[in-house]
């Protein structure tokens, strides 16, 4: 059994609270409810605890190591909302804008009226509204995922017919909540309105910046043995034990998304979780106006709440760790209103990776916290009882330092 724990600063990874953080880890690798994680704890000015435990490969037993990389998949989303808020901040959109007065695509969209699985029959009828740049953000624009919506998952097109971001509308824009590929429309919009691809603009504009070496869509050669493998639970249901998927992703991601695919690190994500923290702000460098964090981590989508999501495909599990019907969402997070007993505070911003990779920054405590693992199926039980065990280590550890 592989264990790996970075250098911390002193007294973090020793303290009673910091040790609890290893054995809960590491714990659950001796339980085998997960291959492997790498886990990260900072606070605005430096990171409070690092560890590596288990291994990247169940195959072949590589160990994790704090340095391993890992496609963080929907852990892309609020970078890519960043991005397009940086250009919202130089004006050269506004939220409330159409996006189809930047995207032709998006003109003339269509919603669901009625649909029958059984012969795969679909009536649709013009959008009563056309969806804003807002929208795109918040996935109250109609969108969906295969996995998300079982319309979707057994919706064919007809001829003629295209649907450039997965198909139609499942209600009309700004109606409810539900989550989609609006998030690669945000990407879009972000390589339209500063002709980068979005590799490029991401590294000059957030990466760079922040000096997240390790993050990119297209991992280099050099750093190809650092990837953990991509895994999955086996069997029809993904309920038995890990193995590696096949085929294996490579190193490239022929055409990146606003809505995943990057590869990144424990260290690099915590870099962009203390930027946040820091107001838009890190290590002298800023890359957001604290005015721009504040509204994106404010709740956009009203009245509406965030309903657990029922997954309609193996690779999910239901979306559980969602307060449903509470939970807020923000401009590119989902945003907790309840307090729980040891864990983030009210106000606390949060998304995650299929591949079970979490985070959370919580801005009135001042600290965040982010867990990465590399395994389907997403919302696995086992993998949101680590991340569960993980946050509360992480509490302990700072009310104790503090």
């Amino acid at each position: 059994m592989s264990k790996t724990a970075g250098a911390a600063p002193a007294g973090a990874a020793t303290s009673p609270h910091g040790a609890a953080i290893d054995a809960c880890l590491r714990g659950a690798i001796e339980r085998k409810d997960v291959p492997g994680a790498v886990a990260l704890v900072t606070d605005r000015e430096r990171v409070l605890y690092r560890g590596a435990f288990g291994v990247a490969d169940v195959a072949t037993g590589r160990p994790l190591t704090p340095d391993a990389l890992f496609r963080i998949a929907s852990m892309t989303k609020p970078i890519t909302s960043l991005a397009l808020m940086q250009l919202v901040e130089q004006g050269r959109l506004g939220l409330d804008d159409p996006a189809a007065r930047y995207l032709p695509d998006l003109a003339g969209l269509k919603v669901v009226e009625s649909f029958d699985a059984a012969t795969g029959a679909c009536r649709l009828r013009p959008a009563s509204r056309p969806p804003t740049v807002r929208q795109f953000l918040t996935h109250t624009s109609g969108l969906a995922y295969p996995f998300t919506s079982e319309v979707w998952r057994d919706f064919t097109p007809r001829a003629g017919e295209a649907y450039p971001f997965g198909g139609p509308l499942l209600f009309d824009p700004g109606e409810r909540w539900h989550y989609s590929t609006s998030t690669d429309v945000v990407g879009r919009l972000v390589e339209v309105l500063s002709g980068q691809a979005l590799e490029d603009y991401f590294q000059a504009h957030i990466f760079a910046p922040l000096g997240m070496n390790d993050t990119s869509y297209n991992v280099p050669e050099a750093k190809g043995a650092r990837l953990a493998a991509q895994q999955q639970r086996a069997g029809s249901r993904m309920d038995g034990a890990v193995e590696l998927q096949n085929p294996q992703l490579g190193l490239t991601i022929a055409a990146p998304i606003g809505g995943g695919g990057l590869a990144s690190t424990a260290d690099d994500y915590g870099r962009f979780m203390r930027m946040w923290l820091g107001g838009g702000e890190l290590e002298g460098t800023r890359v957001l106006s604290a005015e721009t964090v504040a509204l994106m981590g404010q709740n956009h989508i009203g009245a509406i709440s965030v309903p657990a999501q029922r997954s309609a495909l193996p690779r999910s599990a239901d979306f559980a760790f969602i307060a449903d019907g509470r939970d807020k969402w923000g401009l590119g997070f989902l945003i907790t209103v309840d307090q729980v007993a040891g864990k983030r505070s009210p106000g606390s911003l949060s998304w995650s990776g299929i591949n079970n990779t979490y985070f959370w920054i919580d801005p009135v405590r001042g600290i965040g916290g982010v867990i990465m693992m590399q395994y389907l199926p997403f919302a696995d039980v086992r993998a949101l009882a680590v991340y569960d065990a993980f946050e509360r280590a992480a509490y302990r550890l700072v009310s104790v330092g503090r």
